[in-house]
Order: C-alpha cells, then structure tokens, then sequence
C-alpha cells in the first residue's frame, strides 16, 4: 500500500503547488480538492459568501470517496477536525494529514498575490477562525511554510509513509 494524503490549510498555504510537487517526486497520484466543489459553493465563495458546513458536508464527503483509491494525494482545506472525520469515514482507509501552516500575515500576502482563484482574500479570516489543529490522535503532520517551496516540499516528502 502506498497511502492517502491531504495536505490541508486555509486559503493561500500552497496545498495545490505542494501537493503536485509531492505526487511529481512520489508517483502519487494528485487531485486538487477545489475542482471537486459543487459550482453552488464555487459562485458562493467568488461572491465572498464563507461555505457553512451544509456546503462544505457534500464537498467533503466527495474528498473522502476520492481517497478510497490507494497513492492519491489531494489538496483539501480539511479545517475543522468534524470535516476531517467526513474524509475518513468516506476513504475507509486510513489517512494522513500534512497541514501546511503560517501566520496569518505570511498568508494574507501569498493571497494577495494569487490571481484568478475564486478565493477572495477577505475569506482568509473566516478560515482562520474554523481552523482546528490536527488532534494528538489524528495521523498526520505540521509544516512551516514560512520557507522557500523546495523545504516544503521536502519537509513533506520526508513524512510520506506508506499505510500501517
């Protein structure tokens, strides 16, 4: 087995470039969680309306059925330890969160910068305030992004593990 990932965060933390990088060096199969939002919470986030859990409950449940498949790793904000264990109970499998983590400012910059994403910045605080850190009992890891993209990418590289 080779194992299912998410590297999660809020908005701006680079879960799409690391989580592409990764699946490059790993032979991972990568799937960017935004392309499996319904369009309704698409329209809903570019209006700069924040998902609820009632959006995000379908969304979540669609990230879990895409890790039933073994060497996948995708890109999922995955905040809250409730949209986690949605993830979970939907792959049937275990899985491993790599959250990638900033400061606040670090982030609202890289969101600024970013063009053409749905995302507004004016979200980031709302992802913020739901942001729940990874339990002492959930498999899974922090990294500072607050560094260049290659010691990311190889800070997430040295924690894949294959499944127990």
């Amino acid at each position: 087995m080779i194992g299912r990932f998410v590297i999660m965060g809020v908005s701006g933390c680079g879960k799409s470039s690391v989580g592409a990088a990764v699946a490059e060096q790993t032979g991972l199969r990568f799937v960017d969680g935004d392309d499996l939002h319904p369009a309704a919470n698409i329209a809903k986030m570019s209006q700069g309306i924040p998902l609820d859990d009632a959006d995000r409950a379908p969304w979540l449940a669609e990230v879990g059925k895409v890790l039933i498949a073994d060497g996948i790793i995708i890109g999922c904000s995955a905040l809250k330890r409730t949209y986690r264990d949605i993830i979970r109970q939907h792959a049937g499998h275990p899985v491993q969160f790599f959250h990638l983590a900033a400061s606040r400012e670090v982030l609202a910059a890289r969101v600024k910068e970013r063009a053409g994403h749905f995302m507004p910045p004016a979200l980031l605080d709302s992802q913020y305030a739901a942001l729940e850190p990874l339990g002492s009992d959930e498999r899974g890891h922090v990294i500072d992004i607050d560094q260049e993209f290659d010691a990311v990418v190889r800070d997430a590289l040295s924690l894949i593990r294959p499944d127990d």
